[in-house]
C-alpha cells in the first residue's frame, strides 16, 4: 500500500468499458490512496446504462472527490470566461433573458475526418463523441443560474438543472428537431478530400452520423421560448468553435428600410480557433451623405488583450487534477443527464431504415441542417456574414 504522501494521477485514455477493470486493478494492487485521483477521458459509456454501469465500478475504488471526468473545452479560456462575463458584468446578465434574447446557436466543427480512429468513432459518431459532453456542457454554462458561490458542487448544481430542465424529444418529433450527415468525398481549402466510407475503409454502409445538428429548448422561466441550435461534424470548410447569442430585433425602426444592412445585436463567444469576443451593433457610417447604418464589431481578442500565452486547456485541467479541483470536471450526476437527454435521439435513429444524410467534404453539412434552423426564419451565423 502506498503511503508516501505523494499525489498519484491515473489518466484513463482507454476504451470507457475499460475504466471499471482497470480501476479495480489498481485497488487490488495497492496503488490508491486517499490522495490519488483518476482522469477518465469522454465519452463515459455507450449509453445510460452503460455509464451508470462504468459510474459505479469507478466508484467502488475511487471516491467521487477523487474522480475527474476530463472535457478539455471546459478548460478553455474563453469557456472559463462565460462566468466572468455573465455574473461579473451586469451589462450582460441582465440582457440575459428570453425577453432580449431571440436564439443561440452553438457549433463546433472540424476539418479533419476520421484520422486514424475509424474503429472507435463508427461505433460512436458525431453524438456520443461530441454532442453528448463538449456541447451540452457549453449549453449549460449559457443557460444556467447564477451558482450560490463559485465552489465547484454549486456550479455543477447549477448545470445539471439545466440538463434536467432539457425538453425530452419524443420519438415522432426526433426527424424535425435533430438532422444526422456522413461526409462524402469532397475538398477543403482547395485538396480533395475521401468520404466517410473511404477513411473508414469499409465496403458497406455505415449507419453512423458524422454530422448532427438539433433544435433544443430549455424549459425555464428564463428560457422559455428561446430555442437552442447545436451543430458539430467533421470534414467542414473550417475549424471552428464558437456561442452565437442573437439578440432580438428593436420593436419598431425609426430608420427607413434603405438606409442600413440590417443585422441583429449578435454576442459571438469565439473558443476556437482564436478565443475571444465580439460584439456586433448597428452603427453611423461616418461621412456626409446622411444618416446610414452598418454593422460594426467590438472584438476582444484574449491573446492580443493579455498579451501572453495561455495555459493549453489540458495543462490547466491536469493542474486542477493535481490541486484536487473538480470544478471544470463533470459530476456523475451530470453524465447520467446528459445521457437521459441524448439516449431517445439515438434510440428514434436506431429505429428508422434510413441512413445519415450525404453532404461534400468541405460543406456546412446536409442542406436539411440549413432547413432546420431557416423554417423557424433564423440563420446560422456564416450565412449572415
Amino acid at each position: 500500500m502506498l503511503d508516501d504522501g505523494r499525489v498519484r494521477v491515473f489518466y484513463l485514455a482507454t476504451s470507457p468499458d475499460l475504466y471499471g477493470p482497470v480501476c479495480k486493478a489498481l485497488g487490488a494492487n495497492g496503488l490508491v490512496t486517499d490522495l490519488s485521483r483518476v482522469v477518465l477521458e469522454k465519452p463515459i459509456g455507450h449509453d445510460a446504462a452503460s455509464a451508470h454501469a462504468i459510474i459505479g465500478d469507478v466508484a467502488r475504488v475511487f471516491s467521487e472527490a477523487q474522480t475527474f471526468r476530463i472535457d478539455h473545452y471546459l478548460g478553455k479560456e474563453t469557456v472559463q470566461n462565460l462566468m466572468a462575463l455573465r455574473f461579473a458584468n451586469t451589462i450582460f446578465e441582465r440582457l440575459w433573458t428570453a425577453d432580449v434574447i431571440d436564439h443561440v446557436q452553438i457549433t463546433v466543427a472540424e476539418t479533419v475526418g476520421l484520422e486514424g480512429r475509424g474503429g472507435y468513432y463508427d461505433k460512436s459518431g458525431a453524438t456520443r463523441d461530441m454532442l453528448q459532453n463538449h456541447m451540452l456542457q457549453l449549453l449549460c454554462l449559457i443557460a444556467m443560474e447564477p451558482p450560490v458561490s463559485l465552489d465547484a458542487d454549486r456550479v455543477r448544481d447549477e448545470k445539471l438543472k439545466v440538463l434536467r430542465a432539457l425538453k425530452p424529444m419524443e420519438p415522432h418529433e426526433v426527424a424535425g428537431l435533430t438532422v444526422r450527415g456522413q461526409y462524402t468525398q469532397g475538398a477543403i481549402d482547395g485538396k480533395p478530400v475521401p468520404g466517410y466510407l473511404a477513411d473508414l475503409g469499409a465496403d458497406e454502409p455505415s449507419g453512423t452520423e458524422s454530422f448532427v445538428a438539433l433544435k433544443a429548448e430549455v424549459r425555464t422561466w428564463r428560457w422559455a421560448g428561446v430555442p437552442f441550435y447545436l451543430r458539430t461534424g467533421k470534414r467542414l470548410p473550417s475549424k471552428v468553435s464558437e456561442i452565437v447569442i442573437q439578440f432580438r430585433a428593436p420593436p419598431f425602426s425609426i430608420f427607413p428600410p434603405d438606409s442600413a444592412e440590417w443585422r441583429p445585436n449578435t454576442l459571438i463567444i469565439r473558443l476556437q480557433p482564436e478565443e475571444g469576443m465580439r460584439l456586433e451593433m448597428m452603427t453611423k457610417d461616418p461621412g456626409p451623405g446622411g444618416l446610414r447604418l452598418s454593422p460594426t464589431g467590438l472584438d476582444i481578442s484574449f491573446e492580443k488583450t493579455f498579451g501572453k500565452r495561455f495555459p493549453d486547456a489540458y495543462e490547466r485541467l491536469l493542474m486542477d487534477t493535481v490541486r484536487g479541483n473538480p470544478t471544470l470536471f463533470m459530476r456523475h450526476d451530470e453524465v447520467e443527464a446528459a445521457w437521459a437527454w441524448v439516449e431517445p435521439i439515438l434510440e428514434a435513429w436506431a429505429a428508422r431504415p434510413d441512413h445519415p444524410r450525404p453532404y461534400s467534404a468541405g460543406s456546412w453539412g446536409p442542406t436539411a441542417a440549413i432547413a432546420l434552423i431557416e423554417r423557424d426564419g433564423r440563420t446560422w451565423h456564416e450565412e449572415m456574414m
